[in-house]
């Protein structure tokens, strides 16, 4: 991909990095101010970030000259006394205003998704894969975002692109350390995508963190305090953030909870076990029993979602009994890290409440510390969620270090 095709601008204003870091940080927060204030005056982020008017002033200057922010004299009003305090707001005008991409790579299919500075869906768009070659899906899914980009993001200034996906990922070095069901292992992913997309930045990390970042940096105010994300697709992970940043662990091998007993499962785990995570709770498991029960007529855990959606009661039944499946083993999760808040991503919950009820009831019941069901929530992006997260894995060291991230 290159800048010619119009999916690519340089940015507007070049910075020179100096000093020790202060300027950085504190453009970081005079940006993070912005996200959650905006539109908002300077004098305003000042008494709300606790730095000076001088040094407000000065970050807004760098960060409209990068275009990440704008002033909005359209909102002063036109009567008043002294001098006008013009707004400002992240750079996020309908045509206008820096994009980031995202891709999730799932097992059946990838999606991809346009967002903007305050981390809204524009545009998405599904790729189906399932049965290509492990050695030729990186291709596919490059072929199928330039696609993407060109019909969407023509002609914004596009910053680069999050991929998230399951599995063992290693941000630092950009590469898929093991993901079974993809076929995957030390595989360059951020490399071969960037290559792929004419230099762009790409970014990659696991889904289950991406989601615990994007609730971090776009969702409720309790998830800056502690969380705990618990992601239930065709693989089962987990991610932890305290104070705002998302654990990692040594060689970024932190969330793999596919092997957590669930109290009274009996599903066998093809590791030898019975009662694992994935064994008893995945989007795998729940259509290999739909087919066994005749509720549909091939594994796929959408179609037992649409079945209950219609008023089958085998097929609300049995994503009822995944509920609280879910919710025992949310309660270890909840009696080990007792977290503000457990972020559960389920599609049968994001598309209808009754099953997140299902959640904490059995959350509840089963755990020793938590007494309040409410601390249990969907993401905030609702059914947006994967690819709005894939975006953040982009936009998240934009807004921790701006001035050099927006010109990377």
């Amino acid at each position: 991909m290159t800048r010619e095709e119009g999916l690519v601008t340089p940015a507007p204003h070049v910075f020179r990095a100096t000093g020790d870091g202060r300027r950085e940080a504190n453009a970081a927060t005079v940006l993070r101010t912005v996200l959650d204030h905006g539109p908002v005056a300077r004098r305003t982020i000042a008494d709300l970030s606790g730095l000076s008017p001088a040094a407000v002033s000065r970050q807004c200057t760098d960060l409209v000259g990068l275009g990440l922010v704008r002033e909005l004299p359209e909102l002063v009003a036109s009567s008043g006394v002294g001098r006008p305090q013009i707004p400002v707001d992240l750079h996020t005008g309908e045509g206008s205003g820096p994009v980031a991409a995202g891709v999730h790579i799932g097992v059946p299919g990838s999606t991809f998704g346009l967002l903007d500075l305050r981390g809204r869906l524009l545009a998405r768009r599904a790729l189906p894969h399932d049965g290509i070659a492990p050695g030729e899906l990186s291709l596919r899914i490059v072929q199928g975002l330039r696609g993407f980009l060109g019909d969407v993001g023509r002609g914004r200034r596009l910053l680069g692109v999050g991929a998230a996906l399951g599995g063992w990922v290693d941000p630092v070095s950009g590469t898929a350390v093991r993901h079974d069901a993809l076929g995957w292992h030390q595989r360059p992913l951020a490399a071969e995508l960037a290559r792929g997309l004419g230099g762009l930045e790409v970014r990659v990390d696991n889904h289950a963190r991406a989601i615990a970042q994007s609730e971090i940096l776009f969702g409720r105010p309790a998830a800056r305090r502690s969380l705990v994300h618990l992601f239930i697709g065709n693989v089962v992970d987990a991610a932890l953030g305290i104070a705002g940043v998302v654990h990692q662990g040594p060689g970024s091998g932190a969330g793999d909870v596919a092997h957590l007993p669930v109290p009274d499962s009996t599903a066998v785990c093809p590791c030898g076990r019975s009662g694992c995570l994935e064994a008893t709770a995945s989007n795998t498991a729940v259509a290999r029993i739909a087919v066994r029960r005749g509720i549909v007529p091939e594994p796929d855990a959408f179609l037992v979602v649409d079945a209950a959606a219609s008023g089958d009661r085998r097929a609300d039944r049995l994503l009822r009994e995944r509920a609280r499946a879910v919710g025992r083993a949310t309660a270890l999760l909840l009696d080990v890290l007792n977290p503000d808040l457990v972020v559960v991503t389920e599609h049968s919950s994001l598309v209808n409440p009754d099953y997140l009820e299902e959640i904490r009831g059995a959350a509840v019941d089963h755990s020793h510390v938590c007494r309040d069901p409410e601390r249990i929530v969907s993401p905030h992006a609702g059914t947006a969620v994967i690819p709005v997260a894939a975006g953040t894995i982009l936009l998240n060291p934009l807004f921790r270090s701006p001035l050099t991230a927006s010109q990377r």
